[in-house]
């Protein structure tokens, strides 16, 4: 490491003990700034102390452990590079958690900054990367719940209304696919800025498809890096409750300046409050006045403003006025995402594990919402560990025949010949076109296979649907399948798999 052309290495150590002198601290502190940022050094970096040298190891402090979990998780590679690398004398770095007692730092002192974080934690604990042709220094791990820290004292102004937070839904444990990035990046946006990026963010889609999870997610974004933000978060069914409640006891100034002095305001499932004149009135009130202080407001609802039934006109414009971002329906690519995700942290408590192919079942067979998708998967799991029997594709279809059934409906030569184009990732084109070749040939044949198996169509319709070709073919590719089938298991197991993707 060098700084302006010269090493650090002739002054990095300060007597006999090892440890680092303060003047190289300091411009460790400088690199540091530097490669993370002002903003990110003032968050964490800034109140980070160095304790000493012990074995080999630095000891760098940090205020608290919510802290402590955020610096090892992202900035522990960037540490050990800069304090470790220089020397042969030391092999690791520890974060170990010390509260500070000193006075605050005076302006200008490399170490003042700010206490708002720039990022939410990830909950993911990094451990130090080894330089080249050295032992792997370790970053010491010293595990800690940041939710229940970031949690542990709400603001005043939320206690009242403020509905409790769900510890599970966080952005890190939000799986993002085409269907929701735009709903996901906004979402973000508002929870990490500084300032208001746009006012309302409104967030709507249909059931189970992640608004609510997306709102919580902001709302522990907003606790963690904002701990002195007024935030409340709460449905349009409390808010409703809350001012009948008003009206009832008489004591309406309360409420309204409950609201009025809060720093952002989230109103989930907006569309309850529909149709209740007395209540739009209020929260119509709320919201222009929030606004016009440019405070943050959050909505949710399942459908856009605009189509939203029962809601005055004037209310529909002003929520329509900010960023409107729609989640759609899922994709099958991440339906299995969300599927994995969930499958990768159930396993680190199973005695066995999730087969691939369970998952990719579940992802093809359950499309309605993720909220049905996840019960499956937790029936799934409960029902191996009371019965404590693996999970197959059998059982799992044996055990979910109810919900299955549910999500079935009429199959066509259409869904089958675009469920197999998407299995062995053809375009769809192909299932008509006169290409022979073998990539592409097979898929056809056992397309037209399931299509005499799980439809009613005769063999010349299914004929005239790949392409204008006759019966004989047809008969052919159902041939030929059935005798792969006797001879290779994996092909035996694909096919199998497609049916069962398909069959009601």
């Amino acid at each position: 490491m060098n700084e302006g052309g010269r090493t650090l290495e002739s002054d990095y150590l300060d007597g006999a003990d090892s440890s680092i002198s303060e003047d190289v601290w300091q411009r460790v502190r400088r690199r540091l700034r530097d490669k993370v940022g002002e903003s990110a050094f003032n968050s964490w970096l800034a109140p980070m102390e160095l304790v000493c040298v012990r074995d080999g190891v630095i000891r760098l402090s940090v205020p608290n452990r919510f802290m402590g979990d955020w610096v090892r998780s992202n900035y522990g590679d960037l540490l050990t590079s800069l304090l470790v690398g220089p020397s042969e004398r030391f092999n690791g770095v520890e974060i170990i958690v010390q509260p500070t007692i000193r006075p605050a730092p005076k302006a200008g002192d490399p170490r003042s900054g700010g206490s708002k974080p720039s990022a939410a934690p990830s909950g993911k604990v990094a451990k130090a990367a080894a330089t080249k042709g050295r032992p792997k220094p370790q970053v010491a791990i010293e595990k800690e719940d940041a939710i229940a820290i970031a949690s542990a004292e709400p603001h005043p102004a939320s206690r009242t209304f403020s509905a409790p937070l769900d510890a599970r839904f966080t952005f890190d444990d939000f799986v993002v696919g085409k269907s929701n990035e735009l709903a996901y990046a906004a979402a973000r946006r508002v929870a990490e800025a500084d300032d208001v990026p746009f006012n309302p963010l409104f967030l709507y889609g249909g059931v189970g498809l992640g608004k609510t999870h997306l709102m919580h997610s902001i709302a522990w974004q907003i606790r963690y890096q904002f701990p002195k933000r007024r935030l409340i978060y709460m449905s349009a069914e409390k808010f409703m409750y809350q001012f009948v409640r008003a009206l009832r006891t008489r004591d309406t100034m309360a409420f309204k300046e409950q609201f009025h002095s809060i720093d952002v305001l989230m109103i989930d499932d907006v569309q309850f409050i529909a149709g209740r004149e007395a209540t739009q009135e209020e929260f119509f009130h709320t919201f222009n006045s929030l606004v016009d202080q440019n405070r943050q407001v959050v909505i949710s609802a399942d459908k856009s403003p605009h189509n939203l039934e029962g809601m005055e006109e004037r209310m529909r414009s002003r929520l329509g006025y900010g960023l409107v971002a729609d989640i759609h329906p899922t994709t099958y690519e991440l339906r299995l995402g969300i599927l994995t995700a969930k499958r990768d942290l159930l396993c680190e408590k199973l005695k066995w594990d999730i087969p691939l192919k369970v998952l990719e079942f579940l992802a093809h067979r359950i499309t309605s919402n993720v909220r049905e998708l996840e019960g499956a998967l937790r029936r799934i799991v409960a029902h191996a560990e009371l019965i404590g029997r693996s999970i197959t594709l059998e059982s799992t279809q044996e055990l979910l025949h109810d919900l299955l059934r549910a999500n079935s409906r009429r199959i066509t030569i259409d869904d089958i010949q675009r469920k197999v184009a998407e299995y062995f990732k053809i375009r769809l084109s192909e299932m008509s076109s006169p290409r022979r070749a073998r990539a592409v040939v097979r898929p056809r044949q056992i397309a037209m296979y399931i299509c005499k198996q799980l439809t009613q169509c005769s063999l010349p319709e299914i004929g005239r649907k790949f392409g204008g070709r006759d019966h004989t073919t047809v008969m052919h590719a159902v041939r030929k399948v059935e005798e792969l089938m006797t001879k290779d298991p994996a092909f035996t197991e694909d096919v199998e798999l497609l049916r069962r993707m398909l069959d009601s």
